[in-house]
Formats: C-alpha cells, structure tokens, sequence
C-alpha cells in the first residue's frame, strides 16, 4: 500500500532491529525495514521522512564490516532528511563523518543511568537523568568535525551526539527495548518532532486503504485464500471477504499436522459466525508420506510448504475464475527470511513467504505482509472478529511437525496432540492464558527411565512452552505458577500413554527462538 510518511531503518544486522518498526509504528508512523546495502536508488524512490541506522554485532573497523554501499549521510542532507544512529548506527555515524571508534575497555551490557547534558529535540520531556539499555563493547572515543555531546553515562562519555546542521542524531544505548524507560519517548521525539511526520498510520488508515487495494487488484476475478485457521489467515479472509465477497474462495488443508478437532473448529466457525464458505481438504496422508523418516527442521518446513502449494495447485483448478492467492504472511516472516551479505543470517525459512511456480498461474495477494502481529489482531477488532479468536496464541503454519523434534509418524503426534490438550486446558482453567503470548507443548526426540507402578519405563520427553511477547520478536519465559506446572506434569504423565517425563522451557527470544524448530 501506499504511504504518506515513511521511515526507512537500515538493518545492520541488530537481533532487535524489528523492534525499531514496532517502536516507530506505536507512534503511529509507517516504519519498515530494508538490509544496510541499499541501493541509492532504491532508498529514493521510497521518499523517506527519516532514516533511522540499527545497531550490530560488528565493529565498523573490521574487515568485512556492514558499511552502506553509498554515503547515505551525502545523500540525506541534501533531501534535508534526518538521520538518527543507534549503537552501531552512532559508531557508523562517527567513523564515516571523521571521528574515531575503539575497542572499550569499560564495555557496557544491561542497564545504565544516561545523563543528559545539553538541551536536544531528541530528548524533549525526557528525564534528565533517565535508565538506558546498553549493548556495546566499542565506543566512540573522538567527536567527528560538527558533531557535540548531548548525553552521557558513567563508562560511556559519548553516549549521544548530534549535528544540528546536518540533522544527525547518534545515541549509544538502544531505545527500542523496553528496558530503556523512556525509549518510545525518544523515537517519538525522532520521527514527529524532527522528521514532522503528523502520524496518520493506524489499523482504521490501513483497512480503508487495503479494501480500495484489494479490489483494484483484483477487479472481477477470483481469490483462493490459504485458511489455516490461524489469527492471521482468518484475518485476511475476512478482509478478503469485505472487499470482494464471493469472489473468495476459502481453502483449509487438514494437514494432519493440526491440534485436536481444530480442522472441524475452524469450519464450523467460518460457516456460522462468519456467514462464508469454505472447503475443507483433507490432505493429511499425502503430508505424512512426504514427511516419513525427515527429521531436520528446515527440511520439514521446504517440504510443507511445497505440500502445500501442490494441495493448491490442485484446488485451484476448480475455480475457473480463480486468479489470486491470498496468505496471512506477516512482516516478521518477511523479515526473518530475508537475508542480507553481511551479519544478518536466515534463522529459519517460512513456507508462506515467496513466490509460486509459475505454472500455476496465480499471484500471490498478502495484505499483512506489512504488519506486525499485534497490528494484524488490531485489524481483527475493527472487521468484527470475537475477541475470544483474536487473542489465540499463535500456530505455525508448519504445524505440528516442528513440535515434534525428530522423526514424524501418527502415533507421536498423537502423543503430542495429547499433553498440548492437557497443556492449554489447565493454562485456561488457571486463567493465564490471556497473560501468554504462546505456549505449546513440544514432544522431544529424547527417551528417559522412569517408573510407573512398580514397572521400569522408558518413554517420551515433554517440553512446555511459554512466552510473554508483544510482537513475537522478543519474548521472556512465562514465569508459570509452581501448583499449576505440578498439576500440568501430573495430568500428562498420567493421561498420556508414551510420556513419563515433563520439562518447563526458560529460555527467552533471543538467544533462543519462540518455537524449537
């Protein structure tokens, strides 16, 4: 769709570089992200308001380290954009303007208490003495030509600088984390009071704009939609649906890969409170064949999501009209497929981000590839979905198959299916479920002894899953009450025939990811 206002963020390779999108948008600014090798074409045709350079695990001074392929601060001042440096962003900022970046030996990790020495825009109604997030073993040692202080912390005597000639703006600390306080603030200050951006991006903004899109698009013909039954994929449908109507035609594939009864919930729920129709396939034996014997994850989910495309292929040739495909891909899945010469690496491929074969004839239609997840629920409320179905925990599209590590057959699924039953029910009767973000169970690839009325046993391994999150990009351990992981344990060792063993994951995102494979 198209933007009014836009701010453009050069990704470095930071892990929370996606936090920087969210960040801005909560502003009600359009943000997205590009790889710091950007084109300078590329970079103008998107007409930014601002430019905002993420942090990074490099040093600027090493070899192979991620430098633009043109000098964007050349490039910004004469547009008169506003640039604004984080962390690595500053150190870049210094090196290519002529000051001086080392190796510190008083480095900086966790909180730190950021002083602010001179009246700046970019600090307006912040404290002056307010806690930042640090994460940074170089620091700025020397000031480039036109450059000042504007802030400062204890081991950091540059901590933030600017050049109000240039409009350029550097800070040390990551104000894109929640733990620096007042960190949203600062980014406000950056895009509405430097860049003048008014702040017209909302979920009414995006809906109005995407039904005129949609249909512009895709005019008298049809639309397959890939119904997963998910948040996002129900989503789109309804969006789908208020845009062109019977034009869409909703597809679930019963993968085999699913919760118990979800495939019957999800028709059930389109039939009778959304009024719309839908065709369910059922695919699960073909998925299970493919996957017989595969246990590495990446594999899995080629293997998916080339299943699934074939199931369509299929499909599609019953509707003659049919034209479009439409998936709930979201801009997280962009992202972390996306990857780019330098530090940022692939952490795992998404099946619903991409093209199609071309023999199928059909475009690909992704309304929420600019969204976050939480954008996309916003979405949910304003077409009428019950908030019931919009705060479900996220599913992956590859389903079951990457919670159960290691081999897949019927019978460990089962097993699974199982003890994420028990799981999810005790979460709701302790009426938690609404405080997690996601919690799954995941069935190991991993035997252990125990026993079981007086009989050695050696079964199964199971992980419970739980995260705390606001858009899934980074996530902490759901600190689950210790009566109700005693009552969880106790229910699946005894109801589930296979496991004798349960474990409670707490690991947070990063290092760790939501989803184990």
């Amino acid at each position: 769709m198209t933007h009014s206002e836009r701010i453009i963020i050069l990704d470095f390779g930071s892990q929370v570089t996606q936090l920087i999108a969210r960040r801005v948008r909560e502003n009600g600014v359009y943000a997205e992200i590009h790889p710091f090798n950007i084109s300078q074409e590329k970079l103008s045709s998107l007409l930014p308001k601002g430019i905002i350079l993420s942090g990074s695990h490099a040093s600027v001074y090493a070899e192979g380290a991620p430098i633009p392929s043109f000098d964007v601060f050349e490039f910004a001042h004469s547009f008169n954009i506003p640039i604004l440096g984080i962390c690595y962003g500053l150190q870049l900022t210094a090196y290519q303007n002529g000051g001086e970046v080392k190796n510190s030996s008083k480095r900086e990790f966790g909180r730190a208490h950021l002083i602010i020495d001179n009246h700046d825009d970019l600090f307006l109604d912040v404290n002056p003495e307010t806690v930042v997030w640090m994460s940074h073993g170089d620091s700025l040692t020397k000031l480039p030509e036109g450059f000042e202080i504007i802030a400062h912390t204890e081991n950091a005597p540059i901590c933030a600088i600017r050049n109000t000639e240039a409009r350029i703006w550097g800070v040390q600390f990551h104000p894109e984390v929640h733990h620096t306080d007042e960190g949203k603030k600062i980014l406000s200050n950056f895009v509405k009071d430097i860049c003048g951006c008014i702040g017209d991006w909302s979920a009414t903004a995006f809906i109005e704009s995407q039904l005129d899109e949609i249909r512009s698009k895709v005019g008298t013909g049809g639309v397959i939609c890939a119904l997963s039954g998910g948040v996002d994929s129900t989503v789109a449908a309804v969006l789908l649906h208020k845009a062109i109507g019977d034009q869409l035609h909703c597809i679930h594939v019963d993968s085999g890969l699913m919760r118990t009864n979800e495939s019957s919930t999800i028709e059930r729920l389109f039939r009778e409170h959304f009024s719309m129709s839908i065709d369910v396939v059922d695919a699960s034996d073909l998925f299970l064949s493919r996957l017989s014997g595969i246990s590495d994850p990446e594999q899995k989910r080629k293997i998916i999501g080339k299943t699934f495309i074939d199931v369509f292929e299929v499909e599609a040739k019953k509707f003659g009209d049919a034209q479009f495909l439409a998936q709930g891909t979201l801009y997280p899945d962009v992202i972390e497929s996306v990857s780019v010469k330098g530090p940022s690496v692939t952490i795992k491929s998404h099946h619903n981000v991409g093209g199609l074969p071309d023999h199928m004839n059909l475009a690909l239609i992704e309304p929420f590839r600019e969204l976050f997840k939480d954008e996309v629920r916003n979405v949910g409320r304003l077409l009428g979905i019950p908030e019931w179905f919009i705060e479900r925990h996220p599913f992956p599209g590859p389903g079951l198959a990457i919670r159960v590590l290691g081999e897949i057959t019927e019978e460990r699924l089962n097993i699974l299916r199982k003890a994420d039953d028990i799981y999810l029910e005790e979460i709701r009767n302790a009426q938690l479920y609404s405080d997690i973000w996601q919690a799954f169970a995941v069935l190991l690839p991993v035997q252990s002894v125990g026993v079981m009325g007086d009989e050695r046993t050696y079964e199964n391994v199971c992980a419970l899953r739980a995260v705390t999150s606001t858009d899934g990009m980074t996530a902490d351990w759901f600190h689950m009450p210790y009566k109700v992981l005693s009552k969880m344990s106790n229910r699946i060792i005894n109801e589930v025939r296979g496991i004798n063993r349960v474990c409670y994951d707490i690991s947070s995102k990063p290092p760790a990811t939501i989803e184990w494979e």
